[in-house]
């Protein structure tokens, strides 16, 4: 390796450190870091290129704690958004589920909503953006009126799709009149933030509001009417699924799991367009037969591996993807790059050396259970930590820490440090 990388803006160099350090994954700079996973993100771009021909995608990625399934899921966000996508993404929490009597899937949908971005707006917040450039398009139509027509015309054709449409018309008139505030009314309609339909029917003349149990229709006429106003479709992102099977009642978790059934079906038997959804969840999640989502029948029988995969075979075009660890190679090249943008973004000149890198990678993959338990989300951290006190610390060197007890000590062997002759005779053999 050359050690040669393409010079990062600091403000990205900051978001990129500071992230991945406190274990995070950072929105934006992503393929500065990205390594590996070429065979997970081909097939996740080759669900984009089914999405924006019109058709509909599911996807479950599974992995543990650290494993980068929340790296790969904003890897693919980005990708998604720079093909001309909006992409919808939120983590679940005990606040926020598919399903919930007090208002937790609303919450997810508010969520979403909030997290709207585009090329254009990748921090999230792309709700009004979208709209305005919308408008733009129809002002630009030789009859405004007529396109108007028929862009809602299969939205119409849809759940829910005729209040809707009626709310984009609402939009459209807003624009054209100035009106500011039916333009807000609008935009907080379309967050779900009218809780009772009286309050939607007394400020906009709408019969209806978004609710628990239709947030998912709402997300798919959103896909639909994406296409009409010149995006090629709309890709949510959900994870952390680990909240759903934390959920201690089993009614409550069945029925969460009943809506993840509900969005399989829609895509996968062409009752959505133009949507892909995606779940990152751990292997206890899913797999768990008493509380994940295999505890649900109907989708266990869908979601189980078939009888080809496995033996170091693995099928990318299943729904349910296993996240591999990365390779002693791509982890090396990972730190490089962790190496070059810490020294462009505290602006000091690159000491770390290949061979320290390589030493440094013998000690992490040299403790106890890292064949099976150490993650790149751990490796990242502590590679980071090395270079905050080296670049701190100038009278340290990199080969110093690394032959510290605070970092080496914890591979020591306890057999292999204890010599021979220090054994006590009476424990040197015994018999029970």
């Amino acid at each position: 390796m050359d050690g040669s990388t393409t010079r990062v803006p600091r403000r990205i160099a900051a978001v990129i450190i500071n992230s991945l350090k406190g274990g995070v994954v950072p929105r934006i700079g992503l393929p500065y870091v990205t390594v590996g996973r070429e065979r997970e993100i081909q097939a996740l771009l080759h669900d984009l290129d089914l999405v924006a021909d019109g058709g509909a995608s599911f996807r479950f990625l599974v992995g543990r704690y650290g494993s980068g399934k929340s790296f790969l899921l904003q890897t693919i966000r980005t990708h998604a958004m720079g093909r001309g996508f909006v992409v919808a993404d939120a983590d679940l929490s005990p606040e926020r589920r598919l399903q919930g009597g007090q208002g937790q899937g609303l919450a997810t949908y508010r969520e979403l909503v909030r997290n709207l971005s585009t090329k254009t707006r990748p921090e999230g917040g792309a709700l009004s953006l979208v709209l305005d450039r919308w408008v733009a398009a129809l002002r630009e139509e030789a009859d405004p009126e007529g396109a108007l027509a028929r862009q809602l015309e299969p939205v119409r054709e849809l759940v829910c799709g005729f209040d809707f449409s009626r709310v984009l018309e609402l939009y459209w008139h807003a624009s054209l009149e100035g009106d500011d505030d039916r333009r807000a009314g609008v935009v907080r309609w379309l967050r779900g933030e009218f809780r009772t339909k009286t309050e939607a029917r007394s400020e906009l003349g709408v019969n209806a509001c978004i609710t628990d149990d239709t947030w998912y229709e709402y997300l798919k006429l959103f896909a639909q009417f994406l296409v009409g106003a010149g995006y090629q479709g709309l890709i949510v992102l959900v994870d952390e699924l680990v909240n759903l099977y934390k959920i201690p009642n089993a009614t409550s978790r069945q029925y969460n799991y009943e809506k993840i059934l509900t969005m399989y079906n829609d895509t996968l038997q062409g009752k959505a367009r133009h949507l892909g959804i995606i779940m990152g969840g751990t292997p206890q999640s899913i797999e768990d037969r008493r509380r994940g989502v295999f505890s649900y029948e109907a989708l266990r029988s869908r979601l189980t591996q078939g009888r080809f995969a496995g033996a170091g075979l693995s099928d990318m075009l299943a729904p349910v993807i296993h996240l591999e660890p990365l390779t002693y190679e791509e982890l090396l090249v990972l730190i490089e790059k962790l190496a070059e943008i810490h020294a462009g973004y505290f602006g000091y000149e690159r000491t770390v050396t290949e061979a320290q890198l390589v030493s440094f990678l013998k000690i992490e993959f040299g403790r106890v259970g890292a064949d099976t338990h150490l993650t790149p989300r751990e490796v990242i951290r502590d590679f980071i930590e090395l270079l905050d006190i080296a670049c701190q610390n100038p009278g340290a060197g990199v080969d110093e820490l690394l032959r510290s007890d605070a970092f080496s000590g914890a591979v020591t062997s306890p057999v292999a440090a204890t010599a021979e002759g220090d054994v006590d005779a009476a424990y040197a053999e015994f018999t029970i």
